[in-house]
């Protein structure tokens, strides 16, 4: 029999709760299923990032091409390569 759950009056409480607890005391994990969260929104730091000018212009020719903010363009191209260097084919 698993422990039960407290209740908490606010995320802070709860969020050291669990930082705390051993979950296995309170939740049966072999009867757990793999969910996808396909919305959620990574987490996100930003960052200051020194480019030479024209390096940043021709980003943003690029980017309005496409229609897209410049710094989104930036964020694919790094993902891009990121996956490249990360996974070859």
């Amino acid at each position: 029999m698993n422990k039960k759950i407290p209740i908490f009056k606010t995320e802070d409480e709860e969020r050291k709760f669990w930082s705390e607890a051993d979950s296995s005391e309170y939740i049966d994990w072999s009867k757990s299923e793999e969910v996808i969260l396909s919305r959620l929104k990574p987490s996100t730091r930003k960052i200051s990032l020194r480019l030479p000018e024209i390096m940043i212009d021709e980003l943003k020719l690029l980017a309005n091409k496409r229609d897209v903010p410049y710094q989104s363009l930036l964020k694919i191209y790094l993902a891009e390569k990121i996956e490249q260097e990360l996974h070859p084919h």
